[in-house]
């Protein structure tokens, strides 16, 4: 999944256990600027130096999956938690498509040049 939205807010990372760390990040998403979103996302592991480039401001799509998981209480109620975790992040340039676009060749015309033979059977 993807979204593109201004940067709100850079988390620090959080060394959550020796073995995991994860870092927020929190997006603005104007779909209707009258009542933007501020959405939450995460980046785990390797993946918390994704943000180190980012701040408060800049122009970004985000790729992220959407988990979600069960928690049992004493009580034995359920509860479900949802989480967006970042795979990349691309910063947008103001009227410049994306920095991972990549760059085609012009097309070639292909067709026959005037006086060759097409010998195509269709």
């Amino acid at each position: 999944m993807e979204i593109k939205g201004k940067v709100h807010e850079v988390g620090a990372t959080q060394q959550v256990s020796e073995t995991f760390k994860k870092r927020d990040l929190i997006v603005e998403y104007a779909e209707n600027p009258t009542y933007p979103e501020y959405i939450r996302f995460e980046a785990l592991q390797d993946k918390t130096a994704l943000l180190d480039t980012f701040k408060a401001g800049d122009e970004v799509e985000v790729f992220f999956n959407l988990r979600g998981r069960p928690w049992t209480d004493k009580t034995g109620k359920t509860s479900y938690f949802n989480s967006l975790v970042i795979w990349r992040i691309n910063a947008i340039a103001a009227g410049a498509p994306a920095a991972s676009t990549p760059a085609y060749a012009a097309p070639v015309d292909v067709s026959n040049a005037p006086g060759e033979d097409d010998d195509l059977p269709f």
